[in-house]
């Protein structure tokens, strides 16, 4: 595959074979999402070392606490929203045009990403992500294990909303090092505003509806996951993307990435609702049936408490934080046996296919069509 290097001209030619026997979407799956992937993560790297010496040259906690922040973004993760924008950006340049300039821009959706996840966590009480201590559980930990004054638990909590608020700073300041225009970086930046709001106003959403989840409704719960999740881990990375190549909001290929965007971003959650309850932990990084015990009206188990018995609905009434392994797996097959499941793998199936047909009613660069339409697939598909 030809690259000038991991920040050069990346992903230009489609292999000319499948990889492995492979079909060809995996195929460029395989041989492009790694290169973007290594890219973006050498240009945080890059940042946020110079960052964190920054701040340890004006004091050694300073520094050890950028570092916590660094490593909640460098741990981990599939980075699914620089690699939805870069192919956004691809869709509308070609094959040929070199990446670099681009870059930063990319890496950035990374920072907010963890100023979100960071966030979240904190808000949900979880105990780990990707396998590890969240943010404000590692601190507490390191908090007690010093002996300092104060509660360990509201330390970890408040350095952790630092955290997150640090790498919403750093966001801004890494996505004006993109080598574009003025004018044009100024319209990105309207977009990438946008995107920040509506994700932090779908996060408002997903902490009321656990304040009331009986009266949630899943249509409130799609909208949720519309502006949560489909509006920064999809859409708007597409658009973002986009903005960068200088396409226009109203052109006929940002309609098109704005229906695929809403699609996979929908699907996305509906995944992650289903991981909620039925992942594997070792593979999530996260415990089993979080979303049980919290009561969360996320759209699968709305659904469920429409769908159920009233013998069901009272095992789903009982669910709490205290539920133990052998309890939560028994209301995991409650959730089954309603139905909700087999409706939520429909709703999926059918927010994919209209991703497609979104993509095939537009003018688009074909390797950036054949990577989408394996994403599409692979980020609705997943077990992680």
């Amino acid at each position: 595959m030809a690259s000038d290097g991991p920040t050069g001209n990346l992903l230009r030619v489609v292999p000319e074979q499948p990889v492995g026997g492979d079909d060809p979407i995996a195929a460029v799956l395989a041989a492009y999402t790694r290169d973007i992937v290594t890219a973006v993560d050498n240009t945080l790297a890059e940042f946020l070392t110079a960052e964190v010496d920054t701040l340890a040259a004006i004091d050694p906690a300073m520094g050890g606490f950028a570092a916590t922040a660094r490593d909640c973004v460098l741990s981990g993760g599939k980075r699914v929203r620089p690699t939805f924008a870069y192919w956004g950006w691809r869709g509308a340049v070609g094959a040929d045009t070199p990446v670099t300039p681009v870059l930063p821009a990319l890496a950035t959706l990374e920072l907010l990403h963890t100023f979100a996840l960071v966030h979240d966590d904190v808000m949900d009480a979880s105990a780990t992500r990707r396998g590890r201590p969240t943010a404000h559980v590692a601190v507490a930990t390191q908090h007690a294990a010093s002996g300092r004054n104060g509660d360990s638990g509201r330390f970890g909590e408040a350095v952790a909303v630092l955290i997150g608020d640090l790498c919403m700073v750093w966001a801004d300041q890494l996505l004006a090092r993109a080598d574009l225009p003025a004018n044009r970086l100024f319209q990105v930046r309207r977009g990438y505003d946008r995107m920040r709001v509506e994700t932090v106003a779908g996060q408002y959403l997903d902490i009321l509806g656990e304040t009331e989840p009986q009266s949630w409704s899943v249509d409130r719960a799609l909208r949720v996951a519309r502006y949560k999740t489909a509006s920064y881990t999809v859409q708007r990375p597409l658009l973002f993307g986009a903005s960068l190549a200088d396409v226009g909001g109203d052109s006929p290929l940002a309609t098109a990435y704005t229906r695929y965007g809403l699609a996979v971003g929908e699907a996305f959650q509906l995944c992650d609702d289903l991981l909620g309850v039925f992942g594997d932990p070792t593979t999530t990084g996260k415990p089993a049936g979080d979303d049980l015990r919290t009561g969360k009206p996320t759209a699968l188990l709305v659904l469920a408490r429409e769908l159920a018995t009233p013998t069901q609905l009272r095992a789903l009434d009982d669910a709490g934080r205290r539920a133990d392994g052998p309890e939560i797996a028994r209301l995991a097959e409650v959730v089954v046996d309603t139905g909700a499941v087999r409706r939520i793998e429909r709703m999926i199936d059918e927010r994919v296919e209209d991703a497609l047909a979104a993509l095939d009613a537009v003018a688009v660069d074909e390797t950036a069509r054949t990577a989408l339409v394996g994403l599409a697939t692979a980020a609705t598909h997943r077990r992680a």
